[in-house]
């Protein structure tokens, strides 16, 4: 597995997801972290382990920004720092545990595991989006893949033609009247732009568009490093300048838990059947598919498998080269 780059913003929650006046217990990386609020509004992003005996800090008792282990008592702050020492005395400097910068944006905690002075907020994409349409509810899951692989998923958008006919029901217009773009940004970010003219409707605007009618159709995706990715939909009958329904905008943005599994952030319109519809896509149909990649690659590098490369994966591919570049430059 590929270590991961550490000159970047991750997703760590949502925000709604620290509860008020508690923590939240997350791995994040393959090392477990805690996330508090100060009383300041300022948040808190600390190590789940105690220096002393390695015991989760976790386990111990939670107030005023502060957190005592439940097996000595030492007691930390948001910072990391020693701030109660129960047998009394000097500690050394070691008494401490890491802690990282963490900013708020767009509803989630966004954290910045390496060099602390180079964690500039405006590097975090931009997901300002998220807020600017109609109501959504923000959720997450877990998913027991490697986010690379997730992301490649996620970029090649023409899966969507074979694992998720009935829930997305392209019918087949990628292929048979659309056209595929991959372009950067200034940003850095990598675009996979699917534009279909003359297509059959999906299947859930048959009846809005009426017997025989077409619509032009556009699946755009955008990749940040490490795997922050943004999906826009926009469709139109054919010939008209009007959007049929409003375009619409979804995040999908993956960190990393362990090298096997992944925090998949990402939002839905509200109500229990949008959510149904989510865990329907993401949880048994692209899950199961992707489980079963990484099972047949044996916990092999992607690029050791020589994987065969169709001109739909050139997204995808230009993201990895992209972390690989990243990686790179870390060692050097």
């Amino acid at each position: 597995m590929s270590a991961y780059v550490l000159n970047l913003w991750y997703m760590a929650a949502w925000t709604q997801e620290v509860p008020e006046g508690g923590f939240l217990v997350r791995r994040l990386l393959d090392r477990q972290w805690l996330l508090w609020r100060e009383e300041s509004g300022d948040w808190a992003m600390i190590e789940d382990r105690c220096p002393h005996r390695f015991v989760p800090l976790s386990r111990g008792k939670f107030a005023d920004g502060r957190i005592a282990c439940g097996y000595h008592g030492l007691t930390f702050d948001g910072t990391g720092s020693c701030v109660h020492n129960p047998f009394g005395g000097d500690l050394p400097p070691s008494a401490r545990v890491a802690s990282l910068p963490v900013v708020e944006a767009h509803g989630g905690l966004w954290f910045w595991p390496g060099e602390a002075d180079k964690a500039n907020p405006a590097l975090i994409p931009d997901f300002s989006f998220i807020d600017a349409g109609a109501p959504i509810e923000r959720a997450a899951y877990v998913m027991g893949v490697n986010y690379e692989l997730i992301a490649d998923n996620l970029l090649d958008l023409s899966h969507a033609e074979f694992l998720h006919v009935e829930s997305f029901g392209t019918n087949g217009s990628l292929f048979s009247h659309g056209a595929q773009t991959v372009e950067q940004d200034a940003s850095g970010a990598v675009w996979n732009k699917w534009d279909m003219t003359g297509a059959p409707p999906p299947g859930w605007a048959e009846a809005m568009v009426g017997p025989g009618g077409t619509v032009d159709q556009q699946l755009h995706i955008r990749w940040h490093a490490p795997a922050s990715l943004a999906l826009f939909i926009a469709m139109r009958r054919s010939g008209e300048a009007a959007p049929m329904v409003p375009p619409m905008a979804n995040p999908h943005i993956l960190t990393p838990e362990t090298q096997r599994s992944t925090h998949y952030f990402f939002t839905h319109a509200p109500g229990a059947e949008e959510a149904a519809q989510a865990r329907r896509v993401f949880l048994e149909e692209d899950e199961p598919m992707l489980a079963a990649q990484a099972e047949a690659m044996g916990g092999a590098d992607f690029w050791d498998c020589k994987p065969l490369i169709l001109a739909s994966d050139k997204a995808a591919v230009l993201a990895r080269r992209k972390l690989m570049q990243l990686r790179k430059a870390e060692v050097e």
